[in-house]
């Protein structure tokens, strides 16, 4: 069983990176969102609301002031889950943010053979695995800090980087497939 971090530790890991995160989402959905109601909302009206004031949202702009990058890709279904959608949606707030948020199908996903797992990535250097239920509930975050497997999420991200699409073409691509 992984050692799991703090819950209360988890956002000092976005506050005290020195020059990355890097996210990689792999699941079709997260309970997390779908008990929210911002999830409710976009259901209702197919829309998100822009909340830069969010303290996700405040973070990230403060580190990218400082040159700082925060990135991530999404792996999509085709077509596309509500929750991903919800996601895609979701993104163009945090995007005006400072973070980068790129997607990529599944299939090409598989295709690269990049893995299941979600996990951030910190200065190349340590990471958090995300676990799961099988029911997209969330159990907790793992530290990693093992220079072989670090690797390992580097060569991911590096794979995952180099194919994902921006947000905006993405959205495009989502729409012509409808």
């Amino acid at each position: 069983m992984p050692q799991f971090i703090s819950d209360d530790t988890f956002g000092s890991y976005f506050e005290t990176f020195e020059h990355t995160a890097w996210r990689l989402e792999t699941r079709r959905g997260y309970g997390s969102d779908r008990a929210g109601e911002r999830y409710r909302q976009f259901l209702a009206t197919g829309t998100v609301p822009t909340d830069l004031h969010r303290p996700w949202c405040v973070n990230v702009s403060a580190q990218t002031a400082q040159g700082k990058r925060i990135e991530r890709v999404r792996i999509v279904d085709e077509p596309p889950t509500s929750e991903q959608l919800f996601l895609l949606a979701s993104a163009a707030t945090n995007n005006q943010a400072g973070e980068d948020i790129r997607n990529l199908w599944r299939a090409d996903a598989e295709k690269l053979r990049l893995p299941t797992v979600d996990f951030w990535l910190f200065d190349s250097r340590r990471a958090l695995v995300l676990h799961f239920t099988d029911s997209d509930e969330y159990l907790g975050a793992e530290l990693v800090a093992d220079p072989a497997r670090i690797v390992g999420f580097c060569q991911i991200r590096d794979a995952a980087w180099h194919y994902a699409i921006p947000r905006e073409e993405f959205v495009v691509q989502v729409a012509s497939s409808a």
